[in-house]
């Protein structure tokens, strides 16, 4: 049996560890697996619904730009496994504590701090919830991004840190932040504990999928499935790399926590139906 390739980003060196050792486990359970990186999620959405690669670890940005390049190319991709803690995130607009908003009509006017133009959890969620709410980010806002890692679509959080720290400078009245990682910037010191605090909280979403391309065969797709869902954090050879990738166990996946984000990606026009890159300025 040829070994199945996976296509994983490499936001961070941890990335190797972690696909080194599920390849060594999958391997022992007989299931041939080898990885490749990609620099950049464009690229291995690419190379996904060509058939170049047969798996890929995605984004939820790059599954929905997946979805749409299959659809545009009349190719079946699918939804495999999720990590339990992909599941109901939120993201957050914090403000400094002695900030003089309520709501956030008080921010008109303001300048929103905001991570890299391609992060769902720091930019293009939150900013399309400002924009649900009557805050529109074109005309009401000014929007100052911190474009650290573009093409890694969040995965690098360093500008979401530098948008955290232009909070705290008063150099922005406002800043978008996943949940996780403003809990995560106060425990860091980013954020002195009791220096912000929650403004308004986005509606729950799903976050990366590992998704399986045209070029997997079906049952080969059942069978990775079924022995990821059987990774065990009790298990000493894999609880260090479950760690590692920020997970206890894999869930099924489901695609009903996308909305919000396609949503942000029809408003501003970040990608076309046919999964083209129509953001302006925006190459990785």
């Amino acid at each position: 049996m040829n070994p199945l390739v996976l296509g994983a980003v490499a936001y961070d060196p941890k990335v190797v560890t972690i696909w080194s050792g599920f390849r060594t486990w999958l391997r022992r359970q007989r299931l041939p697996l080898d990885f490749v990186l990609h620099t950049h999620y464009e690229r291995q959405t690419e190379d996904l619904v060509r058939g170049r690669i047969d798996v890929a670890w995605q984004s939820p940005l790059a599954w929905l730009r997946t979805r749409r390049l299959a659809a545009a190319a009349g190719v079946d991709v699918r939804p495999l496994v999720m990590r339990d803690t992909d599941q109901d995130l939120t993201s957050v607009v914090v403000v400094r504590t002695d900030s003089p908003a309520v709501t956030v009509a008080d921010l008109k006017g303001e300048t929103v701090a905001v991570g890299a133009v391609d992060s769902p959890q720091a930019t293009l969620v939150p900013l399309h919830h400002l924009r649900e709410l009557g805050v529109d980010p074109d005309t009401h806002l000014r929007v100052e991004r911190h474009d650290t890692g573009v093409g890694l679509h969040g995965d690098h959080i360093g500008g979401e840190r530098d948008a955290a720290r232009a909070l705290l400078a008063g150099r922005a009245a406002a800043a978008c932040v996943i949940d996780a990682n403003h809990l995560a910037f106060t425990q860091d010191a980013t954020l002195p504990p009791g220096s912000t605090r929650v403004l308004t909280r986005t509606a729950p979403y799903d976050h990366c999928v590992l998704a399986a391309g045209p070029a997997l065969a079906a049952e080969t797709a059942d069978r990775l499935t079924t022995l990821l869902l059987s990774m065990s954090y009790a298990d000493p050879d894999l609880r260090h790399l479950l760690d590692l990738e920020g997970l206890t166990r894999w869930v099924p996946a489901r695609e009903t926590g996308f909305a919000q984000l396609a949503a942000a990606v029809d408003a501003t026009g970040f990608y076309g139906p046919d999964g083209r890159i129509t953001a302006p300025g925006y190459r990785p």
